[in-house]
């Protein structure tokens, strides 16, 4: 596996404007208030040095002076490891396995069908609708409490969030009835972390 250059003291993250996966990695950069360089991929085009870092010649790919990591839950976790404030994993085993149950869902259920190709349409379009079926029936957890895992926000929050800012450009609209899911995802939108996180392509979906 190559390594970067030691001379590169900001992390970078190699990205793509529209990637639901890199989307994910910048939310939680901007929550913990990182300072961290962007470089734009042309994943038609991929530049060398990704394919160096990363064998999969993959978005998201972090580099953090000497260490290069991919794969967007790898990242995140890292991420809270290496800068631990403010949390977004909780300390005892239970509630932290608790809460990567919950991401191993949302990328077998969600992600993996709509993000990564070699699924049929039909799988797709019964995809959108588990999705918007699922979402629905969370909202009677968030008229208890503010995000997935109590009320301080997650990683699980910050895997989800840049799928639920896509279901206008997935066609997928929640029931009048999930208003509480409504409430849950415009909270995220607000918090001016995830204002930072969008590139100009993802604010153009909406």
């Amino acid at each position: 596996m190559a390594t970067p250059s030691n001379k590169k003291t900001l992390m970078t993250l190699y990205s793509a404007p529209d990637c639901v996966f890199a989307h994910r990695v910048r939310f939680v950069l901007e929550e913990k208030a990182m300072e961290y360089q962007t470089i734009d991929v042309d994943l038609t085009q991929k530049p060398e040095d990704l394919t160096e870092l990363n064998p999969y010649g993959e978005v998201p790919t972090l580099v953090d002076r000497e260490l290069a990591i991919y794969d967007s839950m790898l990242i995140m976790e890292y991420l809270d490891e290496r800068f631990p404030h403010p949390p977004l994993i909780p300390v005892d085993p239970i509630s932290r396995a608790k809460v990567r149950v919950g991401m191993l869902r949302f990328e077998r259920d969600w992600f993996e069908v709509l993000y990564r190709p070699g699924h049929s349409s039909k799988e797709i379009q019964q995809t959108k609708e588990n999705l918007r079926t699922g979402l629905a029936t969370l909202s009677s957890l968030f008229s208890q409490q503010r995000f997935l895992f109590g009320d301080e926000l997650s990683i699980a929050d910050a895997a989800l969030a840049p799928l639920l800012w896509r279901l206008p450009a997935l066609g997928v609209e929640l029931p009048k009835g999930a208003r509480a899911t409504q409430d849950y995802m415009e909270r995220i939108f607000n918090m001016e972390s995830f204002k930072r996180s969008l590139t100009a392509t993802e604010k153009a979906l909406r």
